[in-house]
């Protein structure tokens, strides 16, 4: 049995294969086939953080491969505070065969995956967001072939996506640019649990020279709004706008895991423009998923 706790739990093989079989099952699903490996089987959506595109995602997949979903909300479970991780995880797991949990602290889904019975899913912690970048991943090749070998930027905040991307960068073999403010750079000890070739800078302009890929995020993630002003100030020079899109290489993509606020991170002639490729990265978030689905559930009796 295996988890999908951040991308390392994965081959970069696995990975590979992971994306291609993505685009396959998008192609299918957009032809109208039915294929339904997951027919009977159920997966529990464990939300102590709200998502659209997260919970949209999931649900979709497991109805369109024939099982059923179990949506449950902060109220509906108290993951550590009614009743202990340990207890949750082995009750529930008995009960369904895969948990997706979207949860603040990482430890409480690594304490989960140990004591449940079958596969546990990410879909975000406050240090990692590895599904989103299945469908970032997924979404280059699509556009530009492999990323190999490519220079990425992200810019902004060192959060859940900025170290989801570092771990990418040793996975699937990029070299990863960060600008971050003196402040907020990722983890160190995230950095340095890789071998991939990652440059942090402090200048937006600086990092983003050739650049293949642009990435960017809120400035304040979920939790952190009481910021807001602060980082607003702090993050002033690292809006990603057409500034930065110029030094970067002549067909790079911008992409951004969204929700987006237009004149914050991003201007809204860079994420509504032609190089923006969000809506693809958003839809295929639905396809990268499924393909995980498929690869953790479908041959397990």
């Amino acid at each position: 049995m295996r988890h999908f706790l951040t991308l390392k739990d994965l081959t970069s093989e696995e990975l590979q294969a992971l994306i291609n079989r993505a685009s396959e099952l998008k192609k299918m699903q957009h032809q109208g086939e039915i294929y339904q490996p997951l027919k009977n089987k159920v997966l529990a959506m464990i939300f102590e953080k709200s998502s659209t595109r997260t919970r949209v995602s999931f649900e979709s997949a497991m109805i369109q491969f024939g099982g059923g979903s179990i949506f449950l909300s902060p109220d509906d479970t108290q993951l550590g505070r009614g009743e202990p991780v340990e207890d949750s995880a082995r009750v529930i797991s008995s009960m369904v065969d895969a948990v997706m949990i979207r949860t603040f602290e990482h430890a409480k889904l690594e304490t989960f995956a140990k004591y449940s019975s079958v596969p546990v899913i990410n879909a975000l912690t406050d240090d990692f967001h590895p599904c989103q970048l299945l469908a970032d991943m997924q979404t280059y090749q699509e556009h530009r072939g492999s990323i190999k070998g490519k220079k990425v930027v992200w810019i902004g905040d060192g959060n859940n996506m900025c170290h989801s991307y570092i771990n990418a960068a040793q996975q699937f073999g990029f070299e990863l640019h960060i600008a971050t403010p003196a402040g907020y750079e990722p983890k160190s000890e995230v950095v340095s649990a890789v071998e991939a070739k990652i440059e942090l800078f402090n200048s937006a302009v600086e990092a983003a020279k050739d650049a293949d890929l642009v990435v960017t995020d809120v400035w304040a993630s979920m939790g952190q709004e009481e910021e807001q002003r602060k980082r607003e100030q702090a993050f002033a020079d690292y809006q990603v706008n057409n500034d930065i899109m110029k030094v970067a290489a002549k067909d790079a993509l911008f992409m951004h895991c969204l929700p987006a606020h237009r004149g914050e991170e991003v201007t809204a002639e860079v994420i509504d423009g032609d190089q923006s490729v969000v809506w693809d990265e958003a839809e295929n978030r639905l396809h990268a998923q499924k393909a995980l689905l498929e690869f953790l559930c479908a041959d397990r009796a």
